[in-house]
């Protein structure tokens, strides 16, 4: 009887090391798997940062010569050789601000209506298709409709409004999309609070919905600022031209902008290699730029995060 005791005490202190052996492998096993991702993700954001300085250094240190006060506040002259940025830095201003006032409250609403009043089904389902392949539409695309309808349809011309309307259309499918995500954010126990105590439909959407989603959905503004101030394409064909020393005036001026100005000093110039520092110089003002911009959205949507905080 004894030895019987002894021999099952023995079993079970064997199975218990067992037991735990295998789970300190399943752990270190475990550990090591998330060690090995952890240090991906970080190699992943490492590799962006240092794209992002070995650019901008590239860029500063061929161009900064070329930025003075006369660079920042004089418009080109001899053949654009000489002189400064100015009216390619309203220009952009313009257009970046002119694409964001069409194209942000236009695709807030609606987002709106997807994720608030729409009933799922097969029509929601083609037109969130269709948005998310607007998202990938090249950019030289969508300059080609805004010459076609804006420019000679509508007959606007090549003008600060054919140009703010094109990159409004093309920044369209971020701000949805990035709209409609804040939207789904909002946990649906304040909609029921605020319909609970009698509010209407718009009124809980309006005063409770809207308000906080807005710190999330300045994040598809800001995205829709960056690709409308940076693209070429689109202004191309609606509302840049080569050389205009005037500033506009009003929506249906011609005006220069930063980055069709780069892509005329880097391959129409009559002095290209002379112009080397002045292209680095632009393309560093256009990213300095597009930085601030982001920066002043980027401080109102914190404003509005920590106000809702409270």
């Amino acid at each position: 009887m004894i030895e019987t005791d002894t021999i099952k005490s023995g079993t079970a202190e064997n199975n218990k090391k067992f037991v735990f052996t295998t789970a300190e492998k399943t752990r270190k096993r475990r550990h090591f798997v998330e060690s090995l991702f952890f240090s991906l993700f970080r190699l992943s954001a490492l590799i962006n940062a240092s794209a992002l300085i070995i650019i901008v250094y590239f860029m500063a240190s061929r161009g900064w010569r070329a930025i003075t006060w006369t660079f920042l506040t004089q418009p080109p002259m001899d053949s654009m050789t000489k002189g400064g940025i100015l009216p390619c830095i309203v220009g952009t201003v313009c257009l970046s601000i002119g694409a964001i006032v069409i194209a942000f409250p236009i695709g807030v609403a609606s987002a709106v209506y997807l994720n608030e009043y729409a009933k799922p089904g097969r029509t929601i389902r083609l037109i969130r298709l269709g948005i998310n392949n607007l998202a990938g539409v090249p950019s030289v695309v969508f300059g080609l409709f805004g010459l076609a309808f804006f420019v000679i349809y509508l007959k606007m011309g090549v003008s600060i409004l054919a140009g703010a309307l094109t990159l409004g259309a093309m920044s369209l499918p971020v701000i949805i999309g990035a709209s409609e995500e804040a939207l789904k954010s909002v946990p649906d126990t304040y909609r029921e609070a605020s319909l609970g105590l009698g509010a209407t439909k718009w009124q809980t959407i309006y005063r409770v919905v809207l308000p906080a989603a807005l710190p999330s959905i300045m994040t598809g503004g800001i995205l829709g600022i960056s690709r409308a101030a940076g693209e070429t394409a689109p202004i191309m064909f609606t509302a840049a031209v080569f050389f205009i020393p005037n500033l506009p005036t009003s929506v249906f001026d011609k005006i220069m902008a930063l980055p069709y100005h780069i892509y005329v000093l880097a391959t129409a110039g009559t002095e290209i290699e002379a112009t080397r520092h002045l292209q680095y110089g632009t393309a560093l003002i256009l990213v300095a730029l597009v930085l601030g911009m982001n920066l002043v959205a980027i401080i109102i949507r914190t404003k509005l995060r920590n106000k809702m905080k409270f």
